[in-house]
């Protein structure tokens, strides 16, 4: 490869743009209309950087001050041209640009779907940038001068695995900007059409912030298709459902219907716009380690970043944009980060968006149901992030339950159905709803009625530990402390047990604690078991089985609390083992750890000793045999 910056060179795309043109050129997709939104998205993006950088440096502006997007056809030809006057690329520009995958949320986009899915319908539906132009196109021309620059440089490609990049003459460039050439696919040839292309970018792209023009063929006059009025400065009531909608998916990348839309001015002491969604399906970044929100941020319709602290993590997956009349275009990004005015949009936008979310849980429920289902799990993650508003989202939570059925339930029905005596919301922690629902430990809460939260996400085990109690009620697990259910009536009276155990089974108590020696901290009699035999908890004080497990696995954890035996003092095993003699010692000592390990597999875990637990059972087997 020379070294030379005016020769000719030809480079092969990163591994992940292979993949990622493979999927394309191979895909059977549709709607491949998107190509012309994410064109226009990039035109629009390089204008508004140009406008950032010229509040520095306007000579970049030159004679030239108005940004601009034109789209041109060319039937004849089979090519369709996208050219911006925003800021341009250099030689390094183009191939980092158009070479590489550089955010999180593309790459992530081609891991999940994969090089060999049969999936690949999805392309398209969660924009991918400039590569989508290859889903119409069996070459494609990028042609581009810096703004300041007296080069230009032509990058070339037909999306099979390599790119040329070449210098381009300057009568050949835009004096300023990108000009992307499109030659089309035999099938694409109908978007050269004038009424398919304005369409397309009047319903895609009719309010990005950049005038767009149309030329209708070569030699034809310009023409508007829109007029760059930004959509967030307009009054409400004058913008229909679809406009937002629109709008949504050029600033989303993605290409469903928006859950719900949060359009409001803020006035007073700062004077900021927002516009933003929150998007009807998962985004495939919204798990990326960084935690990162994707809201963009604009000073008096100025992009300054798509990278600004504008709400907590815990609300990254709603999109869109802050336009603040107040902050300074003259400093860096990092200072606009630091500002108090920032800080004071931040707890504004927060708000606003849990207000409207509140709303919306209380006024249409089934609506906020889906955000639930989708976001749930992140919005939860503020429950031990923002103790400021750890209430407003407490309110904000949904949950299944024993009682909900397969719906959600909202801590205000649960106290509300709270049973006399009841003094806390109790939950389950795990990893598996319906192993969760079979649990021995639910067994005496089932029988007296009393609703448990089945909480399945990692996520739940860290805010229960940090949110005290809802509305004066503190939460416990099931699987911790005592169980305090003795006050709480059974369902059904006639199945009311003895009040207290059997001088027999306190024995037998007594020798399994003896025999099992340091592997429980306690055995006990127990309330919470109405069918099983045994269960294990763990102690009143300290982490619950579950979060136990989780810390342990993580490695967090330098001892783990010896758990609590609990057995039923009433199970016929339980009885029949009690009435024993001396001379069944050794089988006593068997079932003592047998019934430790059953415990162990009900939990969830592995017998403590897998050999010693099967020389056991094959004792039981042999015994039960002789007597046969």
């Amino acid at each position: 490869m020379t070294t030379d910056t005016k020769a000719t060179e030809t480079r092969a795309f990163e591994a992940d743009v292979s993949r990622l043109l493979h999927m394309m050129v191979h895909s059977v997709y549709s709607d491949k209309d998107v190509f012309l939104r994410e064109l226009i998205s990039n035109a629009a993006d390089a204008c508004e950087k140009l406008r950032f950088e010229a509040i520095s440096r306007p000579e970049l502006l030159g004679d030239d001050p108005k940004p601009r997007i034109s789209i041109s056809a060319d039937a004849d030809n089979r090519e369709i041209t996208v050219e911006d006057n925003g800021i341009g690329m250099s030689r390094d520009d183009m191939a980092e640009a158009l070479g590489t995958i550089a955010r999180s949320g593309t790459r992530a986009f081609i891991e999940r779907v994969g090089a060999d899915t049969e999936d690949t319908q999805l392309i398209g539906q969660f924009g991918v940038g400039f590569y989508s132009a290859f889903m119409v196109a069996d070459r494609v021309d990028v042609i581009s001068r810096l703004a300041g620059s007296e080069e230009a440089w032509r990058w070339s490609s037909d999306g099979k695995g390599s790119y040329e990049i070449a210098p381009a003459p300057l009568e050949a460039a835009p004096k300023r900007g990108t000009r992307v050439v499109l030659h089309l696919m035999d099938d694409a040839v109908s978007y050269t059409g004038t009424y398919r292309l304005e369409q397309l970018a009047k319903s895609q792209s009719g309010h990005v912030p950049v005038p767009i023009t149309l030329i209708e063929k070569p030699g034809a006059e310009a023409r508007d298709v829109a007029d760059g009025t930004a959509l967030w400065v307009r009054p409400k009531s004058e913008i229909k459902p679809e406009e937002y909608t629109d709008f949504y998916r050029g600033v989303a990348g993605q290409y469903d219907e928006p859950a719900a839309t949060i359009h409001f001015r803020a006035e007073g002491r700062q004077e900021y716009s927002v516009l933003a969604f929150v998007p009807g399906s998962r985004p495939f970044d919204l798990f990326d380690q960084d935690r990162k929100g994707r809201m963009k941020l604009y000073v008096r319709r100025v992009f300054i970043t798509d990278d600004a602290d504008l709400l907590p993590r815990y609300l990254r997956f709603v999109r869109g944009l802050v336009d603040s009349a107040d902050l300074p275009l003259n400093v860096s990004r990092e200072m606009i980060q630091e500002s108090p005015l920032l800080a004071s949009i931040r707890k504004g936008l927060t708000n606003r968006v849990l207000g409207d979310l509140a709303k919306l849980a209380e006024n249409e429920a089934e609506a906020y149901a889906r955000i639930w289902e989708n976001f749930g799990v992140v919005l939860k993650e503020g429950l031990y992030e923002d103790y400021e508003r750890r209430e407003q989202l407490l309110k904000l939570a949904r949950f299944h339950s024993t009682a909900s059925g397969e719906g959600w339930r909202g801590l205000a029905d649960y106290v509300a159905a709270m049973k006399e005596g009841q003094k806390a919301i109790f939950f389950m922690a795990g990893d598996d709803r319906a192993r969760l629902e079979a649990s021995p430990q639910l067994e005496g809460f089932k029988a007296r009625g009393i609703e448990v939260l089945l909480l399945t996400d990692p996520v739940d085990s860290f805010w229960v530990t940090m949110a005290p109690d809802f509305d004066g009620k503190p939460f416990k697990s099931v699987t911790q402390g005592v169980a305090e259910l003795s006050d709480i009536p059974l369902l059904d009276e006639a199945k009311k047990p003895d009040a207290a155990a059997t001088p027999e089974v306190d024995g037998f108590l007594a020798f399994i604690k003896s025999t099992l020696g340091d592997a429980v901290s306690d055995v006990k009699a127990s309330d919470r078991l109405t069918e099983s035999a045994v269960c294990l908890v763990a102690p009143e004080h300290g982490p619950d089985r579950q979060f136990e497990r989780l810390m342990n696995a993580a490695g967090r954890l330098d001892k783990a609390a010896k758990p609590i035996l609990e057995i039923n003092p009433r199970h016929a095993r339980v009885l029949a083992l009690a009435g024993l003699g001396d001379e069944d010692q050794a089988f006593k000592d068997d079932a003592a750890h047998l019934l430790y390990d059953e415990a162990r597999v009900l939990d969830g875990d592995k017998p403590a000793d897998a050999r010693a637990f099967s020389e056991r059972l094959a004792r039981l087997i042999a015994r039960g045999i002789a007597k046969g």
